[in-house]
Parts: C-alpha cells; structure tokens; sequence
C-alpha cells in the first residue's frame, strides 16, 4: 500500500489517563488489528488519492511473510496494535519502508516517528544502506515529516529501476505521479539506538 497516516511529533509517553505506547516487532495477534488501522488512517488522505486506492489492505499472506522475516514493526496502546510500519527489500542493502499507518485515534503521539525510528535502527545494524519510501509531495504530515528524519527527495531521474517499478505501480493503481514524491535515507550516519 502507499499510505502515510497521521503522522506527527511527540513523546508518545502517556500520562495517567493515555496509553502507554510501546514499539516492537509484529507478533501474530498483531496482525489482526492491520486492516482496520490501514482503512481508518486511509480516510485521512480523502482528497489526496482515489477512493479505491484507500479502500485497500494488505493481505494477510504478505502481512504475515513481512512478519516471519522481520519487517514489520507495530506500535501498541496498552498492548493493542494501533500503528505499523511494513518495509520491503527491493534492491541489495536498501530497505523500501513500504507502508506506515498509525491509527488517527493515536495520532499526534510520535508514534510515526519511533516507528520509521525502529526501521532505520533495524537497517543501520543490519548494515542496509539506505531507506526508501515513496509518499505524498502536498499532504503536511507526509513529505516534510520524512524530511525532519532526514529523507531526501530522489530525482525521477536518479529513480533505481526497484523505485521506477513502485512508482510505475501506484500509477498503474490510480494515484498521480505528480502527487507522489520517493525519499531516500542514507544511513550512513545515522546511529541506531
């Protein structure tokens, strides 16, 4: 999927009456909870993409192989999934962050943040040389977002043929790639927690 839920900036640290928030590695019974976040972080881009484009979910095969090979993390409420990010290895030593929702109900807690935090920890010590995504160019909480973790916007024409074929696939499914902005992380200096 391509979607960029709200994101936003904060502790995530919760006082008596909010949840305490944890990130960490997709367990089973996480996966569950997917679509629904998907599907409700999804109403946040109304306006931005087509409906249908929106109305999909990853499936549960591809969520559960992301899980097996440790490339999906998901932030919790009290122990309840209510964010994820899903990564993709597309092209040797570069991790793609694929999809990143947080459920709207828990956004503005920095959970985006210390969910492409905990990729880009996990791709630094696994010695990957960068992270990529693609994301919306005009949506606030998306673009300028990445680009406060240090993403950068790749030229159309510095695209890898990996990246192309993403590109060429959401343009396939509906979503304007004049929209669309793909973003790269070098990780080089980045110091994993």
């Amino acid at each position: 999927m391509i979607r960029d839920a709200h994101i936003s900036t904060g502790s995530g640290m919760g006082s008596v009456s909010e949840p305490r928030y944890s990130i960490g590695i997709a367990r089973r019974e996480d996966l569950a909870h997917l679509p629904a976040i998907e599907l409700a972080a999804a109403r946040l881009l109304a306006g931005h993409a087509p409906a249908s484009v929106l109305a999909e979910v990853t499936s549960a095969a591809e969520l559960e192989l992301a899980r097996l090979d440790g490339h999906l993390w998901v932030a919790r409420a009290d122990d309840r999934a209510v964010g994820f990010a899903h990564v993709k290895v597309l092209a040797p030593r570069v991790a793609h962050l694929h999809e990143l929702d947080v459920h709207p109900d828990h956004g503005r807690r920095g959970l985006g943040r210390r969910l492409v935090t905990a990729v880009c920890d996990w791709a630094a010590r696994a010695q990957f040389h960068a992270v990529t995504l693609c994301t919306f160019r005009d949506v606030p909480w998306n673009r300028p977002f990445y680009e406060t973790l240090g993403f950068q916007v790749v030229p159309n024409d510095a695209l890898s043929s990996a990246l192309a074929a993403v590109v060429d696939d959401e343009t396939r499914r509906g979503l304007d790639p004049d929209r669309r902005v793909v973003m790269r992380r070098v990780l080089s200096e980045w110091k994993a927690s």
